[in-house]
């Protein structure tokens, strides 16, 4: 999705680095054709809901997803890999971001609109546990795309995914329960989990789902790096083959918000002031999450690509693992899976926007001298200066 014929990072020095007008015709709509994908798919399960029975059959919402994750993980440099995972100061920062503020914050908005604490806003149990679900489920596909749609580091982005994934396995059971069941009933919200049958969450089902949606992609990702630049070499492959699978990314990322909405487009249409009332917390955390993480990344002195890598980490969810565990548990119809679906259709046009606020941070700021994430240690460039 970029032009890796010359190296547009961060700290390129050339007019057109960052600059949206830069971008190809179908990055730069890229938020048309995805609203357009999702609208799309919303029509297609409201006219034809059976369509749902072949998409979960045959697997595409999976298919799509490791599609679409594999080029970005292709791209990766795994050779600084080591560096990226011997940097306790950026690893720090991300686990605080993504295992102490993320699912605080979410649980926070989730008592808030769902919790029947606030006059006028009744408890919706099953709302308040959807949005538990994704808070506590921490990004390992998407986040991708938007760390590449910013110029963010890939090789920080992977090692950060790849390494909150492990936290994930042992952690994701025990914080859906902590915070969904074991929490409420201490503040006094004894009625919000009432009706509702206590669930568990197997670190396995966890484990399965970060194998499928993060192992498979990552495992062809290097496996096609590794045999490339032997067979031919770095420069062939960064500059002949990348651009040949780069357009798979969006390709498939269209692909995915078509079927993942088929499956859940009757509900949408059917209930659109549900959908509204569940994108407000959503989004406010999206950008709260975003605007926290870039500015403590940059805090800590971190150049440009790493801090986007360690922005668009926090502030994306793993709404896939979420989808998968909340029909497993409850089942397709229930309240919790609406919820998780509605994640995706606002996290999807908030984080595009957001791609932009960071191209916008990249012209706007000063990043020269940051050395914090860069695998060198040498300096940022100055920024290109605006036209």
């Amino acid at each position: 999705m970029s032009d890796v014929a010359h190296d547009h990072g961060p700290n390129c020095g050339c007019e057109s680095c960052g600059d949206p007008r830069s971008m190809d015709f179908l990055d730069r709509y890229l938020t048309v054709w995805i609203l357009g994908a999702m609208a799309i798919g919303v029509g297609l399960g409201f006219v034809a809901p059976s369509v749902t029975e072949p998409i979960r059959d045959l697997h595409l919402v999976e298919i799509g997803l490791i599609a679409m994750m594999y080029p970005p993980l292709a791209k990766a440099d795994y050779s600084q890999l080591r560096a990226v995972l011997s940097n306790w100061r950026v690893l720090g920062l991300s686990l605080v971001q993504n295992w102490l503020i993320g699912p605080t914050l979410m649980f926070g908005l989730a008592v808030v609109f769902f919790g029947g604490v606030v006059p006028g806003l009744p408890a919706r149990p099953e709302f308040f546990l959807g949005l538990v679900f994704i808070g506590m489920a921490r990004c390992i596909a998407m986040v991708l795309v938007w760390n590449e749609l910013a110029e963010g580091s890939t090789e920080y982005v992977t090692g950060l995914v790849a390494f909150n994934s492990l936290f994930q396995i042992v952690t994701y059971g025990v914080y859906v329960w902590f915070f969904g069941l074991f929490l409420p009933p201490l503040l006094g919200m004894e009625t919000l989990v009432a009706g509702i049958e206590t669930f568990d969450v197997t670190p396995m089902q966890v484990l399965e789902a970060i194998v499928v949606f993060l192992g498979i992609p990552f495992v062809g990702g290097f496996l096609t790096r590794y045999a490339g630049t032997r067979v031919k070499s770095e420069e062939w492959y960064d500059e002949t083959f990348v651009p040949k699978i780069d357009p798979l990314t969006l390709v498939a990322l269209l692909f995915t918000v078509v079927v993942m909405f088929a499956t859940q487009g009757e509900s949408i249409v059917a209930s659109p002031g549900d959908v509204l009332l569940i994108a407000v917390p959503l989004t406010i955390y999206f950008v709260v999450m975003f605007f926290v993480s870039f500015g403590m990344g940059k805090g800590i002195g971190a150049d440009y690509s790493t801090t986007t890598a360690i922005g668009f980490t926090a502030a994306s969810n793993n709404f896939e693992l979420a989808i998968a565990v909340a029909v497993a548990v409850f089942g397709v119809g229930s309240g919790v899976a609406f919820t998780t679906v509605v994640g995706p259709l606002i996290e999807v046009p908030v984080l595009l926007a957001l791609v932009n606020v960071a191209l916008y941070f990249q012209r706007r700021f000063d990043w020269s001298g940051a050395t914090t994430g860069r695998l060198d240690g040498s300096p940022s460039a100055p920024p290109a200066e605006d036209d």
